[in-house]
Order: C-alpha cells, then sequence, then structure tokens
C-alpha cells in the first residue's frame, strides 16, 4: 500500500499561541488519526530558518498516510474539518502551507 506524508505548516493568532498549542497537540493531532489510513502525526516547531524569509510558518506538523486512495483521504480530512466533524481552534490563523508527499525509498541512516 502506498505510503505518503502531509505536510501541514500553520501558525498561531498573535496573542494565543498557547491555546492554539494546546489545541493543536491534545485534540487536533488525535481528530486527524482518527481518520481512516493516517498512521501518526507529529508537530515540530521552528529553531532556526536556513533560507531567509522562510520562517512565516513557524509550526510544522507531518502526519502519515498508508493508504491506495491519498485523494479520498485528504478529501475526507477536508470535509471533517469544513462541516464540523472535528474543532478548528480560532487561535490558528488560516494562513496555511498544505502538501501532500508519497515516499520514493526508506530512510537513509547513519551507518547503514
Amino acid at each position: 500500500m502506498p505510503r505518503y506524508k502531509l505536510i501541514v505548516m500553520t501558525k498561531p493568532v498573535e496573542g494565543r499561541e498557547q491555546e492554539y498549542n494546546d489545541w493543536y497537540q491534545n485534540v487536533h493531532l488525535r481528530d486527524v488519526v482518527a481518520i481512516p489510513g493516517y498512521q501518526s502525526a507529529q508537530r515540530y516547531r521552528l529553531v532556526r530558518a536556513v533560507v531567509p524569509g522562510t520562517d512565516k510558518l513557524p509550526y510544522l506538523a507531518i502526519y502519515e498516510i498508508e493508504t491506495d486512495d491519498v485523494d479520498a483521504a485528504v478529501r475526507e480530512l477536508s470535509e471533517r474539518a469544513g462541516a464540523g466533524g472535528m474543532v478548528i481552534s480560532g487561535a490558528m490563523s488560516r494562513d496555511i502551507f498544505a502538501a501532500v508527499f508519497e515516499e520514493l525509498g526508506p530512510p537513509v541512516r547513519t551507518g547503514g
């Protein structure tokens, strides 16, 4: 079965970062992995931009998806978010980047 990574970059509404982080970590990630095909979810915070000017969206979430129909998995996520099937916090800015990437090979690790 094909494996994908859904990459989502976001930022909180100014002054609501704690609320945003609490919702994203404790509510949103669980809501997403409850969708068929979504295997895991993990968040990251930007430490340093390597290319100047690329720090506008300082939070990253990576969702692992395993499915024969990635379009249906993404559509299900969008429908649940849009139809009230999951809580979307007002503490998250609407300035978002999201893209799906297909795995092309296994990870390359040190020592192997």
